[in-house]
């Protein structure tokens, strides 16, 4: 679903040059649901903005999909984007003027959809999340784990093939963060690939792997666990 090989990014003023990420390589596998964590300042959401196309990169090779974005204009990393990812947020993102209904269709909208194919997609994810008697309510009515199931929707609508969520438990408490957890988990177990950015050393445990980033390198937590055979299945020299 998602190959990055050696890939890099720097910030530059005409004064300091600020390396964000340094030779990543990692891959992503359809159906996975893989936590990405670290200290802050550490490359996490530059990372998971390149993943998402919000951001060039510098050095290496990106492969999403099975399509190299590697030198694709705006016009096509749009495209694929909004073809094949879906985003949630810290942030609930959504407009206040709007009730539910409305915030999950506004993206549906630059898709394309009919009208009818739109509602279809809208009620079916509302329904989803569990939101599906609250459709025209506004988010000042309702809480904050119900304003994030609504962001979740409004990704589910697009039905993405990979779901990037950026700290989507942050302004939650530990009970809600838990109830956003066990959706995701849901989602994931009907074959949606998600890559989650967390600070939350447990909600990053509940995933299958965790890559660790620091100082712009990143490290497969999992993987490095695997690595060594037990000694029990160790083979004779």
């Amino acid at each position: 679903m998602l190959r990055m090989e050696n890939l890099a990014k720097a910030y530059r003023t005409h004064m300091i040059e600020t390396h964000a990420l340094r030779g990543i390589d990692i891959e992503v596998r359809e159906g996975e649901f893989v936590t990405v964590t670290g200290p802050s300042g550490s490359g996490k959401t530059t990372f998971l903005n390149i993943a998402g196309l919000l951001e060039d990169f510098d050095d290496g090779d990106y492969v999403l999909d099975g399509v190299s974005v590697k030198g694709l204009g705006d016009d096509a990393r749009s495209r694929l984007r909004n073809e094949k990812l879906g985003f949630i947020f810290q942030g609930f993102n959504l407009i206040p003027d709007l009730d539910i209904f409305d915030n999950v269709d506004v993206p549906l909208r630059y898709r394309g959809f009919s009208a009818a194919e739109r509602k279809e997609r809208i009620e079916n994810a509302l329904a989803e999340v569990g939101l599906g008697s609250r459709m025209r309510h506004y988010p000042a009515e309702l809480s904050g784990g119900q304003q994030q199931r609504v962001a979740i929707a409004r990704a589910l609508a697009g039905t993405p093939r990979l779901l990037l969520a950026d700290e989507p438990t942050g302004n939650l408490d530990t009970q809600m963060a838990r109830s956003v957890m066990d959706l995701l988990e849901q989602i994931n177990a009907r074959g949606t690939t998600i890559l989650m950015v967390t600070h939350d050393p447990e909600l990053a445990q509940r995933a299958q792997r965790n890559v660790h980033i620091i100082d712009g390198f990143a490290s497969d937590l999992r993987r490095e666990r695997t690595l060594v055979a037990p000694a029990a299945e160790a083979q004779p020299a």
